[in-house]
């Protein structure tokens, strides 16, 4: 089931969970792939721990989703609505992850789609180029490369709509 997350109440710490496991892996592939020193990789900074610790202020003014299977908070997505990104009109996806005992059951898939509605249709996001299968999943639902906007190497931007 894909809902959208109350982070004033039970879903903040849910959501801080998943967002933390979310940073944390992603600073482990970045050292992997040697965009960042291996000893970092352990260590989230100020804004990141902001959003694990303080989902309910860090996303103000964003929607967050959740997905939940077997009754566990399994999955989150974070969508800054096309009022409040850089490009008017187009939502900003942040922090698609399921967790790895939920992959294969359409978490994932449910996040992208629950974001793409939320946000109207169109839609832009940015992925670490070694990810090929979300990547693969962005691109099944009408996501295009596109020139990078991001100053940091190896993120690939993609839009839709």
């Amino acid at each position: 089931m894909i809902r959208e997350a109350d982070l004033s109440g039970t879903d903040a710490v849910a959501v801080g969970r998943l967002v933390a496991e979310y940073l944390l892996q992603t600073e482990r592939e970045k050292a992997e792939h040697g965009v960042i020193p291996p000893r970092a990789a352990d260590v989230l900074d100020d804004a990141h721990r902001r959003e694990v610790d303080a989902p309910a202020s860090a996303y103000a003014g964003y929607r967050v989703f959740v997905a939940e299977v077997d009754g566990e908070a399994s999955g989150v997505v974070v969508l800054r609505p096309g009022t409040s990104g850089a490009e008017p009109g187009v939502a900003e996806i942040k922090r698609l992850w399921a967790l790895p005992r939920a992959r294969g059951r359409g978490v994932g898939s449910g996040l992208l789609d629950a974001a793409i509605a939320a946000g109207g249709g169109a839609a832009r996001l940015s992925v670490w180029d070694w990810r090929t299968d979300v990547i693969r999943l962005y691109e099944s639902r009408g996501f295009v490369r596109m020139p990078s906007w991001e100053s940091r190497e190896r993120l690939v931007c993609m839009q839709r709509g």
